[in-house]
């Protein structure tokens, strides 16, 4: 898919303007999950905003009891209609757990794709023998595999796949539920750059290809802020600094 570099990430948004402001400052991807309980949110901050549905990436998961075969369609209607849409953009297998089979689970979201209730087919948290085993179900990669990512916890081996496949990589938490602001070699950056930790550490993101960022904010000053993050280049030896980080801090284990 082609995403913007900065997205939207929505959970626990549960105010509409949040949304709406984000549109205004300029986000044009939204992602937000059945079991975050805030697609009517992200749909009502939606219709309040001026900017035309099309240009918007609507992005939402099935929960891990949304994924038995015949649970797959009633679910993503019932997002669809709380998110006041009619075609979901990108709907992901928010897990790869609970009532998830490969053989049925990815089938009756690829037919939801053919029906256009959904754009395009995507997985979250995949470790890697779950990506090849959804390339082999499908026939093809996924469109997008959302992972965390962010300069305590850095997969390599999952982007490796993404660009010999071909697919995008979408990072959440990509600011480390604020840690960043923690780590020496994330501040030293950021003080030669004349810049905040958050903003490097976004833009070390960005820099690993092919990964684009769904950060949470709620102010107009840091959605901008993120967004603005696209500007700062960050020279081969601030990402290798980054990169030697000891990365112990997963903030969504299984």
């Amino acid at each position: 898919m082609d995403l913007p570099p900065v997205g939207l990430g929505t959970m626990g948004v549960d105010d509409p303007d949040t949304v709406a402001t984000a549109l205004d400052v300029g986000y044009r991807h939204l992602d937000t999950a059945r079991i975050y309980g805030n697609e009517r949110v992200v749909g009502a901050g939606l219709a309040a905003s001026d900017v035309d549905r099309d240009d918007v990436t609507v992005a939402t998961k099935l929960w891990v009891d949304d994924l038995a075969g015949p649970a797959v369609e009633p679910a993503a209607r019932e997002s669809a209609e709380r998110l006041g849409v009619d075609r979901l953009d990108l709907l992901y297998v928010h897990r790869p757990r609970g009532d998830y089979d490969p053989e049925t689970t990815l089938p009756a979201v690829d037919a939801l794709r053919e029906n256009g209730l959904v754009g395009e087919l995507g997985v979250s948290n995949f470790e890697l023998d779950d990506l090849k085993r959804a390339r082999e179900t499908l026939g093809r990669p996924p469109a997008v595999h959302q992972t965390e990512l962010h300069p305590l916890f850095f997969r390599p081996e999952l982007l490796a796949h993404a660009r010999e496949h071909g697919y995008a990589v979408v990072a959440y938490s990509p600011l480390a539920g604020g840690r960043v602001s923690e780590v020496d070699a994330v501040v030293e950056v950021a003080e030669r750059h004349g810049t905040t930790p958050e903003a490097v550490a976004l833009a070390w993101v960005l820099a690993k290809d092919p990964v684009v960022a769904i950060p949470k904010a709620s102010s107009r000053t840091h959605l901008e802020a993120n967004l603005a993050t696209t500007e700062i280049a960050l020279s081969p030896t601030d990402v290798a600094a980054i990169d030697a980080v000891d990365r112990e801090v997963e903030l969504y284990p299984e």
